[in-house]
């Protein structure tokens, strides 16, 4: 990926501000490749064991909602941002299963946000963010803060 003018910085994230984006359908393919890959559990691996789980039914690891929801994340907002990365991420919850052939989008709410105090070119951001189903259902709930570069470096940040 060769450089490019980001079109939203740290200013652009307003706090209480929901945003929602993103779709992707789930495939059992891609359920069990990614779990052979690195969630080797039977209901995530076996239709029949997944049927007799506490799951009914065979379903998506919770790292592959992670890394289902990143790529919606990135597709959505980030690759359009001055992202500067992320310090981490401080709560994930699954909270319903992901089932072959759901299909999923995201639902972003810009919680906190504040200036760096040590480094005046980027800005930090707090978000919520919801993975939901195509019966509305939450399935997926991420809260964490996220780094951005400032569109005016060291201009003071508005109340």
């Amino acid at each position: 990926m060769g450089a490019r003018e980001p079109k939203l910085f740290w200013e652009d994230f307003r706090v209480g501000e929901t945003v929602e984006f993103g779709s992707k359908h789930v495939t059992k393919e891609e359920i069990l490749e990614f779990a052979r890959e690195f969630d080797p559990q039977p209901f995530h691996l076996d239709e029949e064991a997944a049927k007799q789980s506490i799951l009914g039914g065979l379903c998506a690891s919770g790292w592959h909602s992670c890394a289902m929801l990143m790529r919606m994340m990135f597709d959505g907002y980030i690759h359009e941002a001055a992202s500067m990365g992320a310090p981490g991420v401080d709560e994930v919850r699954w909270k319903k299963p992901v089932y072959v052939n759901d299909t999923l989008r995201a639902r972003r709410t810009c919680l906190e946000s504040r200036a760096s105090r040590s480094r005046p070119e980027m800005g930090l951001t707090r978000f919520r963010t919801e993975m939901l189903n195509q019966k509305d259902e939450v399935v997926m709930t991420m809260e964490g803060w996220a780094m951005y570069g400032r569109r005016h470096p060291g201009a003071p940040a508005e109340a």
